[in-house]
């Protein structure tokens, strides 16, 4: 568990969410559910939720359309992160990205090795930030989506969270997100 620094105050945060597949509808969307449930349980808001098909460029433009809105400051993807041929998360994606987070794909999968072992290398979990939004994508299961957001995104959300996390680059009125070490 990270450090909490005890200055810090909780910003909520605007957060997108986006489900990918080919056959998911709102009400047998449990990834989704599961990412809502979490991200509206610490207190940031829901922004916007969409299910797409797993096509690249339909992809692309919704993401697109959420980083260059003002009121999104966080993107969840679910889905597409696997090996199949409609698996085409990261590809849609890492255009987009100005700078990838390496360490959220590394770390997603060190943690679900405990959980799924050796599975887990068929994981391409990715996270990158594109103009100020931070973006993550996870394989599309509820278990991947609960092992992501309490075991990483969460507290990379939270201002309290130290020594860094991601809120001071999101909200810029927001200072000291990466303090020194304690």
């Amino acid at each position: 568990m990270g450090h909490a620094k005890k200055d810090a105050q909780f910003q909520p945060l605007n957060i997108a969410l986006l489900t990918v597949s080919d056959t998911r509808t709102l009400a047998t969307d449990g990834s989704g559910d599961t990412l809502q449930t979490c991200l509206q349980g610490s207190g940031h808001l829901l922004a916007d939720r969409q299910i797409r098909p797993d096509d690249i460029y339909q992809l692309r433009a919704v993401v697109s359309d959420w980083i260059a809105r003002d009121n999104v400051q966080v993107v969840l993807v679910t889905g597409g992160t696997g090996f199949t041929v409609r698996d085409n998360t990261p590809e849609a994606l890492l255009p987009l990205f100005d700078k990838t987070i390496e360490g959220y794909g590394e770390l997603f999968r060190q943690l679900s090795h405990a959980e799924i072992g050796t599975s887990t290398i068929q994981s391409r979990a990715i996270a990158g930030v594109a103009n100020r939004t931070v973006i993550f994508a996870m394989p599309g299961s509820p278990g991947a989506c609960r092992t992501a957001w309490e075991k990483v995104i969460c507290e990379q959300l939270d201002a309290r969270h130290r020594p860094c996390n991601f809120v001071e680059m999101v909200l810029p009125d927001v200072s000291s997100a990466c303090g020194p070490r304690s």
